[in-house]
């Protein structure tokens, strides 16, 4: 976690095997894919516009139809003759009764009506200013139709329903512009390449106008929801990430939004955030400048699960950044929150907290000061005690990176903290790498306690706890490098002949060292 040159240089004094800024990087792609999985029902990719009555419409801004007429059924083959009709009130009609199939709760015909060729009569339709009721319910059926399967998007794409829907997101009846801005959405939550198509064609502009020139207040809250939700989809999705242009110039409005007072604008501006930082320290830059963060920090305390899991995690994604963006977060008095988080009733509240943290204390000494300061190192023993596992895996990510980066006092500390007793009763997982980890915080600890003198108390209190049996059982382990770093500490640390050479002792290089040995030595006994 560092900037430029520095980084490599610092990490790879500060971190031991496998813990550069690339494994840095892995570990948020790798705690990403859980992300995924738990936020489906937080933020949604595509979404369709159902009926919940089979004659009422469920735009939010459209009200019943007084002179609609009852319900009738109509085929595939009813609805391709009204549409190619000469007679605009056939292809109303014929239209409407597309839009009512596909809002159907369950199977909705998309496949029938795509092989019927029906796509480029209603993007033609939407371009017929003069009937407003055609437009809005062909951009109605082509919503659904682009919340299907890529393929299924492909389709209302390759028929130039973009720009089409970009010219009606400005349309002047709100019900009609509210449509196509969510069929923008869906095109664009489709991937990276259909969002950036939308955002070449104009799509931001009409978006960003509308929220530029009202009172955020005044727009009706489901046409608001709409707008932000069709932004956060033009954040979304990596490789590639959105243009930085775009991104700098959805910024001002995003931090509008965050200061909303409806909970899904800003849990959708949130997830937006949190698209936006899982990117290059660039990308976070450009985030960091806007300022985001003091608004990000404040949401912590909103109380509102779909609020606090996208701003967490948009904080520890700028937390991965350099140790100046890292820097601004702790500034924001983001520490005094953890302690709720780490104990919060929600477990992956607890986790993306630990997360979030491990990569701080993957920080400059002074930045692990401020964890201690605020309380911190008890907890995350409580959490190595008795968390659950996904929890005390980033508990242990955070301690072995404090033990990586931080000063004589600082680990004296952690020990006192009585850290050694429950992170070695985690070696019996099955989990290597942790193993591998927990390994390197040991490690570190031994050679602190070497350079200090204080090597012997600590061997007893490893012993003591019964972290020794479990290390030497590590030797007989079938992972050939967990093998090597158990047999590594024994021979060094707890052999008869423990003479310590240099190799064991951590080496000054300029201003940067592992640690700092006072000339009174005898001040850091644990």
């Amino acid at each position: 976690m560092s900037a430029g040159n520095e980084s490599g240089a610092r990490l790879s004094q500060f971190k031991n095997k496998g813990k550069d800024a690339n494994e840095l990087r892995r570990r948020r792609a790798e705690v990403n894919v859980e992300l995924r999985k738990a936020k489906k029902e937080d933020q949604i990719l595509k979404r369709r516009n159902v009926q919940t009555l089979s004659d009422e419409p469920t735009s939010p801004l459209q009200e019943k139809d007084p002179n609609a007429q009852p319900y009738q059924h109509w085929s595939v083959e009813d609805i391709v003759a009204g549409v190619n009709n000469q007679n605009p009130e056939h292809q109303l009609q014929a239209t409407q009764a597309t839009r009512k199939l596909l809002s159907r709760e369950k199977c909705p015909p998309i496949d029938s009506i795509i092989a019927a060729g029906l796509i480029p009569r209603f993007v033609s339709f939407l371009a017929l200013s003069e009937c407003p009721p055609i437009q809005f319910e062909a951009a109605w059926a082509l919503t659904n139709i682009a919340s299907g399967t890529s393929e299924q998007t492909t389709v209302v794409v390759e028929g130039g329903a973009i720009p089409a829907f970009i010219n009606l997101a400005s349309s002047s009846h709100l019900h009609i512009s509210e449509q196509a801005i969510w069929a923008l959405g869906n095109i664009a939550g489709d991937g990276p390449n259909y969002r950036d198509l939308v955002i070449k064609h104009g799509g931001l502009e009409p978006l960003l106008s509308l929220l530029e020139s009202s009172d955020l207040h005044a727009l009706p809250p489901h046409y608001l929801r709409n707008i932000t939700w069709t932004l956060s989809n033009l954040c979304r999705n990596k490789n590639p990430a959105p243009p930085l242009s775009a991104v700098q110039q959805v910024l001002p409005a995003l931090l509008r939004l965050l200061q909303h007072d409806d909970m899904e604008v800003v849990a959708d501006t949130c997830w937006a955030m949190c698209y936006l930082t899982d990117d290059s320290n660039e990308r976070i830059e450009v985030v960091v400048q806007a300022g985001f963060v003091p608004c990000l920090v404040q949401l912590l305390t909103c109380g509102e699960l779909p609020i606090m899991t996208p701003a967490l995690r948009s904080l520890g994604n700028i937390v991965t950044g350099t140790v100046k963006q890292t820097q601004c977060v702790l500034d924001a008095g983001v520490l005094m929150m953890f302690p709720n988080l780490l104990r919060h009733q929600k477990s992956n509240i607890q986790k993306e907290a630990a997360w979030a943290l491990s990569n701080i204390t993957a920080g400059k000494d002074y930045q692990i000061q401020e964890v201690i300061n605020a309380g911190l190192i008890p907890i995350l023993v409580e959490i190595l005690q008795q968390g659950e596992y996904k929890i005390q895996k980033e508990a242990v990510w955070a301690i072995t990176n404090y033990t990586s980066g931080g000063t004589v006092q600082q680990m004296a500390y952690l020990v006192q903290c009585n850290v050694l007793e429950p992170l070695l009763r985690l070696l019996t997982v099955k989990d290597n790498k942790i193993i591998l980890v927990i390994l390197d915080a040991v490690l570190n600890i031994l050679q602190m306690a070497c350079k200090t003198g204080d090597l012997e108390r600590v061997c007893l209190m490893i012993e003591e706890s019964g972290g020794l049996d479990l290390i030497e059982a590590l030797q007989t382990h079938d992972n050939e490098a967990v093998y090597k770093s158990s047999l590594n500490i024994i021979d060094r640390f707890f052999s008869e002949d423990n003479d310590v050479d240099d190799a064991v002792v951590p080496q000054s290089d300029g201003d940067r060292y592992a640690f700092q040995v006072p000339e009174d030595q005898s001040s850091f006994q644990f």
